[in-house]
């Protein structure tokens, strides 16, 4: 359940632009991605879990053994079906540096990357810049036409739908020790995901945020007309 921060001026600029995004038609020259981060415990069993036999089910100790903690990128192109899974040691700005790269690499033929995500500290330019130089790294940049979720408003972030799938279908409740182990785990399931084009269907448009909310269309920020 997300509970929705006071509905002022930019708030709605910015949930109107999101939702804009969303309903234009799939794009092969204009895709829409969505990227969050989602923090991953490493646990690994102290003792032998005890395999399923006929009669039993499998069986594991309850103690276990902390290893850390990883990241995950979770990135989706919903109306297509593809998928971004990555993870990671953490969520620095080198490592979504690189994983940008990897999305721009997917499109080589599209005019723009339209890229919806969250106001996180690394989430910009100036990321790419650092990593890869002003040339390149701004180059990089020009790539995405980025629109941020307002604060507070990750729910609008159709990547949040994607972690929830990934942290169900892909973790569970399984123990996973190491980041290489996650990264196989991730690759598997990013896999099958891509081989099924899983899309997500997403309802919630323009129209009913302004039924929903109560506002009216001409109380947009004159930066949408």
């Amino acid at each position: 359940m997300w509970c929705v921060a006071e509905l002022n001026e930019e708030y709605i600029a910015r949930m109107e632009d999101v939702l804009k995004i969303y309903e234009k038609p799939l794009s092969e020259r204009e895709p829409v991605v969505c990227v969050d981060e989602k923090p991953v415990v490493l646990h690994a069993n102290v003792r032998p879990p005890r395999p399923m036999r006929p009669g039993r089910i499998a069986r594991r100790d309850c103690e276990y053994e902390r290893r850390g903690t990883a990241n995950v990128f979770c990135g989706v192109q919903p109306k297509a079906g593809r998928h971004f899974t990555k993870p990671t040691p953490n969520r620095s700005s080198p490592q979504f540096a690189d994983y940008l790269v990897e999305i721009v690499a997917s499109y080589p033929k599209a005019d723009t990357i339209h890229l919806v995500m969250d106001n996180l500290s690394s989430h910009n330019r100036k990321a790419l810049v650092d990593r890869f130089g002003e040339k390149i790294g701004g180059l990089l940049w020009e790539r995405f036409t980025v629109h941020y979720t307002p604060k507070h408003g990750s729910w609008l972030n159709q990547a949040e739908i994607e972690i929830s799938l990934f942290s169900r279908q892909c973790l569970g409740q399984r123990r996973i020790p190491t980041l290489s182990g996650l990264r196989r785990e991730a690759k598997a399931w990013n896999r099958k995901m891509n081989r099924n084009h899983v899309t997500i269907n997403w309802q919630f448009t323009r129209k009913k945020a302004r039924q929903k909310f109560g506002y009216e269309r001409n109380n947009i920020m004159r930066s949408e007309t």
